[in-house]
C-alpha cells in the first residue's frame, strides 16, 4: 500500500521532508521500542511504530531499510532527530493515536 494514502487515515502529521513520500510502499509493519529487536525483526518496506524519539531511531531505521517511522501518542522527536531523518531519507510521522490503534489500522489497511 502507498504510505501517502495511509497518513490521513491515522491522523498523521508529516515531520520530515515530503520528497519521495508518494513513492513509499508499505508491505508490513513492526511495533517495538527495543532497538535490537527491531534490527533483528524488520525488513525493507516495513513501517516501524514506536514511542522512542531519540537519534538512534533514525540510525536503526537507516540500517534496517525502514522507510518510515510512526510515532504514536502524538510524540514528536527533537529537531536534530528530524534533521538526521531528512539526511537519511527516512520519513517520520506522528499520530495522536495510541500504538494499539495505529498498529490495528495499519494491519487492516495492508491486509484488506
Amino acid at each position: 500500500m502507498k504510505l501517502i494514502d495511509f497518513i490521513p487515515t491515522v491522523k498523521g502529521q508529516i515531520l520530515t521532508n515530503i520528497e519521495g513520500l508518494e513513492n513509499v510502499e508499505i508491505s508490513n509493519a513492526y511495533v517495538s521500542d527495543l532497538l535490537s529487536d527491531v534490527m533483528g525483526s524488520v525488513g525493507e518496506n516495513m513501517a516501524w511504530i514506536t514511542i522512542m524519539r531519540h537519534l538512534n531511531v533514525v540510525a536503526v531505521a537507516s540500517l534496517a531499510g525502514i522507510p518510515v517511522v510512526f510515532f504514536s501518542k502524538g510524540i514528536i522527536p527533537d529537531e536534530p532527530v528530524i534533521k538526521k531523518a531528512n539526511e537519511e531519507g527516512i520519513h517520520l510521522i506522528s499520530s495522536s493515536l495510541t500504538t494499539f490503534e495505529l498498529a490495528g489500522i495499519l494491519y487492516k489497511e495492508i491486509h484488506s
